[in-house]
């Protein structure tokens, strides 16, 4: 779906595959008001906004600004790494919650409690980095059955760590019920396209 994405800067996680280290520092983007974030969005005119970082949950006015773009009348999404609570994001807003694999080096930074605010439109995304990460994910996902099956549960190869065919074998294998979401954007324009 034609999306519009706004990537806040700064984040406190460094997992092992950030793929944007660019936004890690919280000074590494450009100073925007809340209006005229909104006001770009809605100038781009597309069905889906979604709002990533660095991470979001860390800036001060992520929730204003979700509340802002849900009266364009698009989809919104969150994507967070899930180590803040999710449960004052607005309601309407669909957040994908990022679950730190032990290859990430982040593991630890896993807010559990996450799971109980659930709600339908949310997704759960595992960036897996090998197969350790991937029987990992798949205990966690056996273990607390997360959104009972009415979440999408996405797996996500690490770029260039895990062959996708590889990954698609050990979840057919398994029948696991996931999703196998792939970087669109590197496939289509490339590992270092920016902007895109």
């Amino acid at each position: 779906m034609p999306c519009t994405l706004i990537r806040l800067a700064g984040c406190p996680l460094r997992c092992s595959y950030c793929d944007t280290p660019r936004a890690i520092p919280t000074d590494s983007g450009h100073r925007m008001s809340v209006d005229a974030i909104v006001q770009r969005a809605a100038d781009a005119g597309r069905p889906l906004v979604l709002v990533t970082g660095g991470e979001p949950l860390a800036q001060r006015h992520t929730t204003e600004l979700l509340t802002a773009l849900l009266k364009l009348g698009c989809h919104v999404q969150l994507e967070t790494a899930g180590a803040y609570a999710v449960n004052d994001v607005p309601p309407g807003v669909r957040r994908i919650i990022d679950i730190k694999t032990p290859g990430s080096g982040e593991v630890e930074r896993n807010c559990i409690d996450n799971l109980g605010c659930l709600r339908a439109g949310d997704e759960i995304k595992f960036v897996l980095t090998g197969r350790s990460d991937y029987e990992w994910a798949r205990h966690f996902i056996r273990q607390f059955q997360p959104g009972h099956g009415e979440i999408p549960l996405l797996f996500s190869p690490a770029w260039s760590e895990v062959a996708p065919a590889e990954l698609c074998a050990w979840i057919l294998a398994d029948n696991l019920p996931v999703r196998m979401q792939m970087q669109m954007h590197k496939t289509i324009w490339g590992a270092e396209a920016e902007g895109v």
